[in-house]
């Protein structure tokens, strides 16, 4: 979950690497491009998301939990 920035390139939401320590924060869209995984498909938008908290919320889960997986 993100909302882009004026510059068009840069979004701010919740972000996990995977590492047990997910955080509110920026990314740049043209960095999250170029990232692969595991089968070599690229980073996609999901645009069938629906929220059910605020980001806030997803935000405390997300510390309390180690990740962004409910």
């Amino acid at each position: 979950m993100a909302i882009a920035t004026e510059d068009g390139d840069t979004a701010f939401g919740l972000c996990d690497l995977g590492l047990g320590m997910p955080e509110l924060g920026s990314v740049r869209l043209s960095e999250l491009s170029t990232i692969r995984g595991p089968l070599g498909l690229p980073v996609e938008r999901d645009m069938y998301f629906m929220p059910k908290r605020r980001l806030s919320e997803y935000a405390a889960l997300a510390r309390d939990n180690g990740s962004t997986l409910e």
